[in-house]
């Protein structure tokens, strides 16, 4: 296949999907920012002024909070990597089509996972190879 011939979406259908993950970047971004100040924010309402008895028993629960902002603020980058690899691919006019199969992925499946590479037959076809 010549690089013509290739399967891609149109300009204006690579613009319509950059309108959207940019607006799902902005509102990440904006999420993972927020999570962060949690995670730093230093003079919060914090129990060291208060019993030692009630301190001990809100370490615990403070820690694993902690960790699971911890795991979904690692999960919120890992997305806005993703989303900044498709407006790559927007750029390269590589988005949207399956890593796998090489065909394109249907515009719903990208509506609803902007980030994606590969189309439900394409992440068949991998399973199906472990």
């Amino acid at each position: 296949m010549s690089k013509e011939e290739r399967p891609r979406y149109s300009d204006a259908e690579l613009a319509e999907f950059r309108e959207l993950i940019v607006g799902k970047l902005d509102k990440a971004k904006v999420e993972y920012e927020e999570m962060m100040k949690i995670l730093t924010n230093r003079d919060s309402n914090d129990v060291i002024d208060t019993s030692p008895t009630y301190k001990t028993l809100e370490e615990g629960s403070a820690v694993q909070t902690k960790e699971e902002l911890t795991n979904m603020a690692a999960r919120q980058l890992k997305f806005i990597q993703g989303l900044q690899g498709a407006l790559t691919r927007i750029e390269n006019k590589t988005y949207g089509v399956c890593r796998i199969t090489g065909k394109l992925i249907p515009k719903e499946r990208l509506r609803a996972v902007p980030h994606a590479t590969t189309s439900i037959e394409g992440k068949m076809q991998e399973k199906n190879r472990r």
